[in-house]
């Protein structure tokens, strides 16, 4: 019942004018916040340690915020999975940095794009299909009706799906090599076993992915960041080279380098983070648990 109800509004929102979408989903964080939820107690948890020198009514205003967003976020996803790639470069009324994009392009070694969760993610890739063939990792919800609107969804743009596993890597791979466009969420806790390396992130040990690097390594492509940030109108695509480190042959180098670069982005519009995500679990056993 609850997943047949979360598609129908979803659908619902699809169809909705954006400005209705996010109105309904400012309420939707509204709501988040004062339910004194999961959501609200992970948001306040990690702007504590990642924005130590806020006072804590600054910060409540940023959690506030961030969990308004996040609830635009999701409406906006739902427009985006169900309208055209014509329908969504009309929303998008500024891009930043493009010539980044290009110049990666035209350097013949494949771009590798790294999407935080910041902003709208779903744009990116849309936005991405439309300059080049794009080829992004992607991990089925546990709902099969949520997963098969989202599939069609970023079908629809013309994106190829991998999967999460060895055979998605080889596909990300394969794209690289065809001088294609590569996208991944940098910020995703890996499971167990997927290649982690623990590096600073704000300050704070986090796990953090080593398939960046291994594609770095076997590819030589180049690296750039892009988020949608919301803005009025629409949504502004920022564009930024990733952290030179991000070249480095030493892994946690690398990695290092890769989180430096999620942050240069998130500090460009820290409100459109998804704070809520559990961004610290997962350590080893030697560092500070999270999230009890």
């Amino acid at each position: 019942m609850k997943d047949t109800l979360t598609l129908f509004v979803l659908k619902w929102l699809g169809h909705c004018p954006l400005s209705v979408g996010r109105a309904l989903g400012s309420v939707v964080g509204w709501l988040m916040w004062h339910s004194r939820g999961r959501a609200r107690r992970v948001t306040l948890e990690n702007l504590t340690l990642c924005w130590p020198e806020l006072s804590d009514t600054e910060r409540d205003q940023l959690a506030r915020r961030s969990l308004k967003e996040t609830g635009k976020t999701a409406a906006e996803a739902a427009a985006v999975w169900q309208n055209s790639p014509q329908w969504l470069m009309q929303k998008i009324v500024e891009v930043e940095g493009a010539r980044y994009l290009q110049e990666g392009l035209e350097s013949g070694r494949g771009v590798l794009v790294l999407a935080p969760h910041l902003g709208n993610w779903e744009v990116v890739g849309s936005f991405l299909a439309t300059q080049a063939p794009t080829t992004a990792l992607y991990q089925p919800p546990r709902q099969p009706a949520l997963d098969a609107l989202i599939y069609e969804g970023r079908r629809r743009s013309n994106m190829a799906l991998a999967p999460t596993n060895r055979r998605g890597v080889g596909q990300l791979l394969k794209a690289l090599k065809r001088r294609e466009i590569v996208g991944i969420l940098p910020d995703q806790v890996p499971e167990p076993g997927n290649g982690g390396e623990v590096a600073p992130f704000f300050g704070q040990p986090a796990l953090t992915m080593t398939l960046v690097h291994n594609l770095i390594q076997r590819t030589g492509c180049t690296v750039v960041s892009v988020f949608a940030e919301r803005v009025p109108a629409g949504f502004k695509v920022v564009i930024r080279p990733a952290d030179e480190g991000i070249y480095r042959d030493t892994v946690v180098e690398s990695v290092t380098a890769l989180n430096r670069s999620v942050e240069e982005c998130v500090r460009r519009a820290p409100a459109q983070y998804q704070w809520e995500y559990k961004r610290f679990r997962r350590l080893p056993a030697d560092y500070p648990q999270r999230y009890r």
